[in-house]
């Protein structure tokens, strides 16, 4: 499938890293990410201001893409807004990172989301010292042993007068990595505290491990909101038709004198990437950059096959998947469950119906089970003495 001619007139003209750039921050809206995108957004807008939002999907799917995306329609929305108090921040936006020593450390957290709001003097937060000739004394800290409490009050104060729309935290599976002993309830805990006082949203994005968190407590169930991005099902038809066409949009934003036929091999490009499109763009990048520098006129599946991942990463990569997707199914015997638990009579094989004002129960018929009828009780009159009761 060759280019339109006049379709790319610099082609020739660009350096290697130049194309690769361009593909590199290329990003599709494809139909799932759409989804996610809208929902979040939803959530950021319509939900309470102190509300814990949990975005989770498998590794790859594109959750940090999908908060840069977040991120820059927050900050078109409220830039009337900093216009008028250049103070005012649209969204916090940090990454979580994993512990050195075994637990988060939610003093490194607070201090990196100082500086993503450009706080001042975040080395010399300072703590009200003695009292000489009437003037309370300010000292500042010479290191960050035992401020945990205090960067948490910055960080609490900064939300508060900064007014950020919300929180996005990338990676945030990293938040609850703990040693023995510690809890993921106290983890939330901080969070919810802080988004509560500084009446600002938390979104907390990242792989299935965040489903650790739901449901550990009513209230906790009560605040959060969750929203599944999902990767592309080969299984249904749907999944496999938006598949084939994300793949000609990345062929069509390639470089190439010749368009790449990525369509022709998708079940192994889909092998490969278990159908998560940031696994794809990877990949892509990769094969891209080594096709580029060796003056290739179009992308070949040689290149695809030199970057492609292994058969038993794919494998481990799968296996996260599906455990998570697992997690998340409902099954009739739940609903059950719940439905006893509230009170509701036992369902009927039929289609359910709410009782009459006859009686607490409607009608059921279970094999073995008689038709209603008044049963005769007490003694019977002697001149009955021959009925079988």
């Amino acid at each position: 499938m060759s280019a339109e001619p006049g379709l790319f007139p610099d082609l020739l003209s660009q350096p290697p890293s130049a194309r690769i750039q361009q593909f590199r921050d290329f990003a599709v809206a494809h139909p799932l990410l759409v989804e996610a995108k809208d929902r979040l957004m939803e959530a950021i807008t319509e939900s309470a201001p102190n509300s814990l939002i949990i975005v989770f999907g498998p590794t790859g799917v594109g959750k940090t893409t999908l908060l840069s995306k977040v991120r820059q329609l927050l900050s078109t929305n409220i830039a009337p807004d900093v216009q008028v108090d250049p103070g005012h921040l649209p969204v916090v936006v940090i990454e979580a990172t994993p512990p050195e020593s075994g637990n988060f450390s939610w003093r490194a957290h607070f201090k990196r989301m100082l500086h993503a709001m450009n706080e001042p003097l975040i080395d010399y937060k300072r703590r009200f010292g003695p009292i000489d000739r009437g003037v309370q004394l300010i000292t500042p800290y010479p290191n960050d042993r035992g401020l945990t409490a205090d960067y948490h009050h910055a960080v609490e104060q900064a939300l508060r007068y900064r007014r950020p729309k919300t929180v996005l935290i990338d990676e945030a599976q990293h938040l609850f990595a703990l040693a023995s002993g510690r809890r993921i309830e106290d983890q939330l805990n901080v969070l919810k505290s802080l988004a509560n006082r500084s009446n600002t949203a938390h979104v907390l994005c990242g792989t299935y491990e965040l489903l650790r968190t739901r449901n550990l407590s009513g209230q906790l169930s009560r605040r959060s909101i969750d929203i599944h991005f999902q990767r592309y099902d080969v299984a249904k038809a749907s999944g496999r038709r938006t598949f084939a066409r994300i793949l000609q949009t990345f062929a069509a934003q390639m470089r190439f004198l010749q368009q790449p036929d990525l369509v022709n091999s998708w079940e192994y490009v889909y092998e490969r990437s278990i159908g998560c499109v940031g696994i794809l763009k990877d990949w892509l990048v990769r094969a891209l950059a080594t096709a580029v520098r060796a003056s290739a006129p179009t992308l070949t599946p040689k290149y695809l096959e030199k970057h492609a991942l292994s058969v038993s990463q794919c494998a481990r990569l799968i296996e996260e998947a599906t455990r998570g997707e697992s997690q998340l199914h409902e099954d009739a015997d739940a609903l059950g469950q719940l439905r006893l638990r509230l009170g509701f009579p036992e369902p009927t094989h039929g289609s359910e119906k709410p009782a009459t004002a006859k009686g607490d129960h409607p009608k059921q018929r279970y094999p073995g089970h008689r038709h209603p009828k008044r049963d005769i009780v007490g003694v019977t009159e002697a001149h009955d003495s021959d009925q079988t009761l």
